[in-house]
């Protein structure tokens, strides 16, 4: 007799309105064994809201990989396991990539719910290209890390999609300005799908002006959308976005090894980012 193998569903759960949890999703958690959820008490409110009644295990960023054997011993016992997070479909900045991995790798059948997602959610809406995208997530906490992450992003032809925390918004806004010049377009999406879902839509520099004298800027949960950078013209950089990224590399690299990347970074001549980052007026040695 053949032994029934489980199966892990990955499931999307609404970003705010709960009406976009789809008829499938539904009836997927009904129907789970268990589900392992990023935030237990969260995904038993929108349980209790749909009338469902499952068991729950956590599966959050500091137990996943303790959490695995258990989960993939249900899946080996015949079970169905579904994976949620506190919102929007996970893996996407959510946990859950460890245990999709070790169930595919084990053999198991994964399949994807689809719904909601901040990213597609922000893309449709924010009116900048959206052929060609590329999702960053949330970027570094600490101010230099940060500007470090823009400056390698500076000159990424596609639209550029980041989750941000709200209290950290305003100095983003600036640190993009900063790195990409505050001509460059932006969308900032505010509470997607939710009664006070907003859309801030301009110039980094004029997105910034905003965020300072609005306090409602600084609420809820943001996506941020930016405009990819225009394509560069016979291979010559910005000779100031060089500078600043031949500056943040050398404070971990040595100058050759600075000035290789620097170049692939911005579009510029090897040579050009060289003679930065060996300059003479004390900036480097």
């Amino acid at each position: 007799m053949t032994k029934v193998r489980g199966t892990l569903q990955v499931v999307a759960t609404p970003i705010g309105n709960l009406a976009d949890l789809s008829p499938r999703a539904q009836e997927t958690l009904r129907a789970a064994d268990v589900i392992a959820a990023e935030d237990t008490r969260r995904t038993l409110q929108l349980l209790q809201t749909l009338g469902i009644s499952r068991p729950l295990v956590s599966l959050y960023e500091h137990n996943e990989t303790q959490r695995i054997p258990q989960l993939l011993a249900r899946l080996a016992a015949g079970e169905s396991v579904a994976l949620v997070s506190d919102a929007g479909t996970p893996l996407l900045s959510d946990p859950g990539f460890e245990l999709v991995r070790a169930a595919a790798a084990a053999g198991f059948t994964v399949h994807a719910i689809p719904g909601p997602s901040a990213v597609t959610t922000a893309l449709a809406a924010a009116g900048l290209p959206a052929q060609r995208f590329c999702f960053e997530g949330f970027l570094p906490a600490r101010a230099a890390e940060r500007r470090g992450a823009l400056a390698a992003l500076a000159h990424e032809e596609r639209t550029l999609v980041f989750f941000e925390a709200p209290h950290r918004i305003r100095a983003t806004l600036a640190d993009l300005s900063a790195e990409f010049g505050g001509t460059r377009e932006a969308v900032v999406a505010r509470e997607l799908t939710k009664i006070h879902e907003s859309f801030y839509r301009g110039t980094l520099a004029t997105l910034g002006e905003l965020a300072a004298r609005d306090e409602n800027f600084a609420r809820g949960e943001i996506t941020l959308v930016v405009a990819g950078a225009a394509p560069l013209r016979d291979g010559h950089a910005d000779a100031g976005q060089l500078r600043r990224t031949v500056d943040i590399l050398l404070k971990e690299l040595p100058p050759s090894r600075a000035a290789a990347l620097a170049a692939q970074l911005t579009g510029a001549t090897r040579a050009a980012a060289y003679a930065l980052a060996t300059r003479k007026d004390g900036s480097a040695e």
